[in-house]
């Protein structure tokens, strides 16, 4: 059930952030010929005031389609309701109204998460440090560490829990790069005892690993209707930052960070662990998905809406559009790209996963 959530979350973020650039289009009165979740053949279609609703075969993302691009289309070119033939401002909306509907969906699922589960009132904090991720054929995946491992103890000192135990293993961990740590985590009821050996980052031990306080969240009914808002807006701002500034780590580390990126499999497989926390937790990982997606569109890569308004803004300085060949061969590398690292990380993500690593283990 708790795959079934995440993918059925995952489809509904597609929706609404193709919903985005549907509505914008139509509400100016801008043609569209399709709307479809996926990619590739047509398994479902359904056709309804000239728009071609579709579900398609490969589930990795959707498109809305206008007149424009379609070669066999019998619109006039000089149609004023075709999308290329609108003002710069207007089809700049159509583009951005898929990140911004993935926004404000996340802000209004943080306002439902305040008003439904709660407000926070602190942290209740238990002895030891959680593994909440782990980056692929780094230091703590080769210990054998895996995320929800409670660590116990690092170098027979016990962690006492909160913030402070995770600091403490985290500057014990930079103090001692290339060093064997004896460390003890609770995985399932029973204690593991595992080697951990920090890599030497320039003088400063590196793991790999995602730590946080071990415990749970209280939370308190809302003091009147405007409290959920208040949080709301302070945890979007956090996690949009958050977000945001790791993009730009990616991008500005990119060797060091590139394991860290996760596919299609690793997100559904973090949204059925949340899934099963249940709570707050669904609600976080709905407006987290949410926003990565909104931020991940807006990069200004071929085939995002962030390469889309690259090509808008090179024509509003140009004073007209680039030449159809080079947009073609643009929109063409990146559709490359992008399913190409799809497919590489479906296979990696999906290679680590603990039932493929069972069985072949055998």
């Amino acid at each position: 059930m708790g795959v079934l959530a995440a993918l059925a979350i995952l489809a509904g973020l597609i929706v609404v952030h193709e919903a985005g650039h549907f509505f914008a289009a139509t509400w100016q009165g801008i043609r569209v010929s399709s709307f479809s979740i996926g990619f590739g053949p047509v398994l479902l279609q359904r056709q309804r005031r000239g728009v071609q609703f579709a579900l398609r075969a490969i589930p990795l993302g959707g498109f809305v389609a206008f007149p424009d691009d379609e070669a066999g289309s019998t619109i006039p070119k000089d149609d004023p309701n075709l999308l290329s033939n609108r003002p710069l401002p207007q089809r700049a909306l159509v583009i951005a109204a898929g990140v911004l509907a993935n926004l404000l969906l996340a802000w209004l699922v943080l306002v439902a998460q305040s008003a439904v589960v709660g407000i926070p009132a602190g942290f209740s904090a238990t002895p030891g440090v959680l593994v909440s991720g782990v980056q692929s054929g780094q230091p703590a995946a080769i210990a054998g560490l895996q995320p929800g491992d409670r660590i116990l103890s690092l170098a027979g000192e016990p962690l006492a829990g909160g913030q402070t135990a995770v600091m403490e293993m985290v500057e014990r961990i930079q103090a001692s790069p290339s060093q064997s740590l004896e460390l003890v985590a609770e995985r399932n009821g029973s204690r593991v005892q595992l080697q951990l050996t920090p890599s030497d980052l320039d003088g400063t031990g590196r793991v790999g690993a995602q730590l946080q306080p071990f415990g749970e969240e209280a939370y308190r009914p809302a003091r009147g209707p405007l409290e959920p808002i208040r949080q709301a807006n302070r945890d979007f701002t956090t996690l949009l930052s958050r977000t945001a500034g790791g993009f730009f780590t990616l991008i500005t580390h990119f060797g060091e960070t590139a394991g860290q990126v996760s596919g299609p499999v690793k997100i559904v497989e973090m949204g059925a662990s949340f899934a099963q926390q249940g709570g707050s937790s669904l609600f976080l990982f709905t407006a987290l998905i949410s926003i990565n997606l909104a931020v991940l569109n807006a990069l200004p890569l071929p085939l995002l809406d962030g390469g889309q308004f690259v090509l808008l803004l090179l024509e509003g300085l140009r004073g007209r559009p680039l030449p159809e060949r080079l947009q073609m061969a643009f929109m063409q590398s990146g559709f490359v790209f992008l399913v190409g690292l799809s497919l590489v990380l479906i296979v990696r993500d999906t290679s680590q996963l603990p039932a493929v690593q069972q069985l072949l283990a055998r």
